[in-house]
């Protein structure tokens, strides 16, 4: 992916962190003037929008610890398919285009959109002429979940482009799946140049993850060994909104014991536990729960490394005014 030269120190992201976690909306404003006055007009907008988005993603999780989780994933699930775009983010337009959103694998399932929508309004409050894409947005909102869930926040470089289409097919083929056995998911990885080792890192992000009853329901996707302690009273209806977390032990931190759990067989996601049945896999899983420092640091780097996956050659680029619609008031463009 082409992006600006500006990377982000692991300094200052700290130091926005720690601007948001003692400050309110209107209070940090100040302060935030007070650091930009000291750095270059780059530094200071890109300082600036870390603290926009940070801020909105903080009371975000204050209100419901559960969407940093829902943050990571909708990243996740933006990078896989055909790059880190934005282009999970557009609205469908009925009898016109049909996106990511509603595909199945992402249709009432992947959330914070809204989040994603307020960070972009606050960054123009905020952060007035900053230009930062959709995609950008959703880099940090999950580095920022990462950090506040537990984990170790981590350098994000800004210069992405929101993508001008979507692709409602390749979020079906190229997004894992909970049925899929270990060689389908080193597939899926390796078609994005990701090695076994960080497939191993990046699913760790279960380890603050949630499965819907209805997926549970469907003996494909869950552990056998699981199933006779699932308490979804299955089956159930497709509407129904019951949640089982992926870490048995510690389900709202971000930590190292969603690999305990698998190498207990007690991973919930048949998709998870299959990662014991490989020794290139399994070695990992081993590895991560007895040095989770060591977890957190190779979780953030394969984060890094997705987060550079680029858009689809061809693909029309921009920075949206508005992440769930393009820019513009055609369609024909995409």
């Amino acid at each position: 992916m082409a992006f600006g030269a500006t990377h982000l120190s692991l300094t200052l992201c700290l130091v926005a962190l720690i601007v948001l976690a003692k400050a309110n909306f209107d209070e940090k404003i100040e302060p935030v003037n007070n650091i930009l006055e000291q750095n270059s007009d780059m530094l200071s907008q890109e300082f600036c929008i870390i603290a926009a988005v940070g801020s909105v993603v903080g009371e975000a999780i204050t209100r419901e610890r559960r969407m940093g989780a829902s943050l990571i994933r909708l990243f996740f699930h933006d990078c896989f398919v055909d790059g880190c775009d934005g282009g999970i983010l557009l609205d469908d337009i009925p009898g016109r285009f049909q996106g990511e959103k509603t595909s199945p694998p992402n249709n009432n399932s992947v959330r914070g959109f809204q989040v994603i929508d307020q960070a972009k309004q606050r960054i123009k409050t905020m952060c007035p002429g900053a230009a930062v894409s959709c995609a950008d947005i959703l880099a940090l909102a999950a580095r920022d979940s990462v950090a506040m869930l537990g984990g170790m926040p981590y350098p994000v470089r800004l210069g992405r482009r929101d993508a001008r289409t979507a692709n409602f097919t390749g979020a079906l083929t190229q997004l894992p799946a909970p049925f899929d056995n270990l060689n389908v998911q080193l597939g899926k990885f390796s078609a994005k140049g990701l090695s076994a080792r960080e497939m191993v890192a990046l699913v760790g992000a279960h380890t603050v993850g949630f499965a819907r009853c209805v997926t549970l329901c469907d003996d494909r996707n869950i552990n056998p060994a699981m199933k006779p302690t699932l308490r979804c009273g299955c089956p159930v209806s497709s509407n129904n909104t019951n949640l089982v977390p992926l870490d048995l032990m510690t389900p709202e931190f971000f930590d190292k014991f969603y690999y305990e759990d698998l190498i207990r067989n007690q991973g919930l996601l048949f998709s998870d536990q299959v990662l014991m049945g490989s020794s290139a896999t399994a070695d990992v899983v081993r590895t991560y729960n007895s040095n989770p420092g060591l977890f957190l640091r190779e979780f953030n780097a394969a984060m890094t490394k997705m987060g550079d996956l680029p858009p689809s050659r061809g693909v029309q680029l921009e920075i949206r005014d508005v992440c769930s619609k393009v820019n513009g008031n055609s369609i024909t463009d995409m």
